[in-house]
């Protein structure tokens, strides 16, 4: 069996290996993988602050602010002052069409890579990655 250390590295290739497939597609919609997780996060959570989004896919603010500033140019989402210097962010009806692109790219891609594999949503692989994902998103609670 395999040293647990190896997961990161893992999970690293598999990462690596979802946008090489997906590039192109993602291209089409004017995007790179970090922006398409941000739209994906601001159509889980509407109305969610840029801190927030930084938070919940633990990237750096600096980075979030301008793939976010990039997407706004796009006509993806829209930026409303919150509560003092916070931004809330929320997707337009063209926004809306991309995460729903977005959702099945992503979707088709994991699909075919389990039934390639035998492995279904279901396996405790899943649920275990999910778990240690939640340790690291979960420390403040998204409205």
């Amino acid at each position: 069996m395999k040293n647990i250390g190896y997961l990161a590295q893992d999970i690293s290739i598999l990462h690596r290996q979802y946008y090489k497939d997906t590039r192109e597609q993602f291209n089409q919609l004017e995007l790179n993988p970090t922006a398409a997780c941000i739209l994906l996060t601001i159509g889980d959570y509407p109305n969610i602050t840029q801190n927030h989004v930084a938070r919940q896919l633990v990237v750096d603010k600096g980075l979030a602010t301008r793939e976010i500033n990039k997407m706004e140019k796009l006509d993806y989402l829209t930026k409303q002052n919150g509560v003092g210097k916070t931004k809330v962010l929320q997707l337009t009806q063209l926004g809306s069409q991309v995460v729903e692109k977005i959702q099945k790219i992503r979707t088709d891609w994991w699909e075919n890579k389990f039934s390639e594999t035998g492995l279904n949503s279901d396996s405790p692989l899943v649920s275990a990655i999910e778990t240690v994902v939640e340790s690291f998103t979960a420390e403040e609670e998204i409205d």
